[in-house]
């Protein structure tokens, strides 16, 4: 299984188009064809479903995008650390970050450094807790932002000052914006959109067994995105605060829940890892920072 032809399934599960993926990869449509048969009689399985108008996966398929995404990825990686390693006027840093106000400092950091080593780069991956740790231990990220404890028998840590707060984004209009905090019978037969970042243990600390009573309506890895569910009055997301506008002139509000729910600000790193110069740098000048906080 060559890398090359990896790189061409990606673009076929991507564009969903053999001609589009082939002018992307800029190879000919019947040789980029021939790939892919070729790769389905290598691994004995059926990867995609063809039909006159686009190509979708097949269970067997969508199992080898994961592994491709990760191997290409990797792959990908490894290069831009071997490119890093002469001179340092820049490189790359792989972040998971979940959507809090830590990545405030993180930013500060990425500016700083960037006026002095105009080659970097950041390239920032958001997602639930449990997908951006599976890609650090794979390898896949240098860094990622938890806004939850960590697992510090796992991995080396640096804890940001400050907490995120938990709440409740909903219309500003709703009756449940005239109260001050939000309780946990408030909750009670209203739809929840909730976070994977890690909510469900946090709901689970602050409610105890009254969460088996909320209705979770939907959830959400990106905050924007459940925001619109709840102008469009699908529901009521529960999330950090400060994460989407809710002040007076917005058509949200957020209320804090009763009693007050923190969340940790904790960057991790794989034990005994090992750095390019660039992400080296970054982790020194982030302790100065936090140093200096």
């Amino acid at each position: 299984m060559e890398l090359r032809v990896l790189r061409y399934f990606l673009a076929v599960a991507r564009e969903g188009n053999i001609t589009k993926a082939a002018d992307a990869m800029h190879v000919s449509q019947p040789a980029l064809s021939m790939q892919l048969k070729q790769l389905e009689d290598e691994l004995g399985k059926k990867l995609f479903i063809r039909s006159s108008h686009c190509i979708s996966l097949t269970e067997e398929g969508l199992l080898l995008k994961k592994r491709a995404e990760d191997i290409v990825g990797m792959v990908e990686k490894t290069e831009d650390e071997f490119r890093s390693l002469g001179e340092l006027n820049g490189g790359d840093i792989r972040l998971g970050c979940a959507e809090s106000e830590g990545m405030g400092l993180i930013a500060d950091v990425c500016r700083e450094m960037r006026k002095e080593y105009p080659g970097l780069r950041v390239h920032i991956y958001s997602s639930a807790t449990e997908d951006a740790t599976d890609k650090l231990d794979k390898g896949l990220l240098d860094f990622v932002l938890l806004a939850q404890d960590a697992d510090f028998s796992r991995y080396e840590s640096l804890v940001f000052p400050g907490f995120d707060r938990w709440g409740l984004i909903m219309k500003a209009e709703d009756c449940l914006a005239e109260k001050a905090s939000i309780k946990v019978e408030d909750l009670d037969g209203i739809p929840l959109i909730v976070s994977r970042q890690g909510m469900k243990d946090e709901l689970l600390r602050w409610a105890g067994k009254h969460t088996e009573r909320f209705d979770t309506a939907a959830t959400y890895n990106l905050l924007y995105n459940a925001a619109q569910m709840v102008r469009h009055g699908y529901g009521y997301a529960l999330s950090f605060e400060g994460l989407v506008e809710t002040d007076g002139s917005s058509d949200l509000a957020f209320r804090p829940l009763e009693p007050e729910l923190r969340s940790s600000r904790v960057l991790i790193w794989k034990h005994h890892q090992v750095f390019t110069p660039i992400a080296k740098l970054f982790l020194e000048k982030l302790k100065l920072k936090l140093e200096e906080t």
